[in-house]
């Protein structure tokens, strides 16, 4: 769930800094007084975002290992994402 005014990461966009992105597809929406689900997306509703940056996560690693055959591999990965701002709902 998020409000006008909320910075969020998620998995990267194709977007360049500074761009505006429409979400269309949504779930669901809460105000004061009501909400309403979709089935299964939210007819006519649209959040608008602006990019703040692109980035890389945390570096995790993941250990391979089996017993008994001297078999070790240590893997590292980084995770893209998009850092946004909610600018409309």
């Amino acid at each position: 769930m998020v409000a006008k005014g909320d910075k969020i990461q998620i998995e990267k966009l194709k977007a360049d800094k500074d761009s505006i992105v429409k979400f269309d597809q949504v779930l669901g929406t809460f105000t004061d007084k009501a909400y309403e689900l979709g089935k299964p997306t939210v007819a006519g509703t649209v959040v608008e975002a602006k990019v703040l940056k692109q980035g890389r996560g945390k570096k995790i690693e993941v250990l391979k290992y089996k017993a008994k055959s001297k078999y070790r591999k240590k893997i590292g990965h980084r995770q893209a994402y998009t850092e946004i701002e909610i600018t409309k709902i």
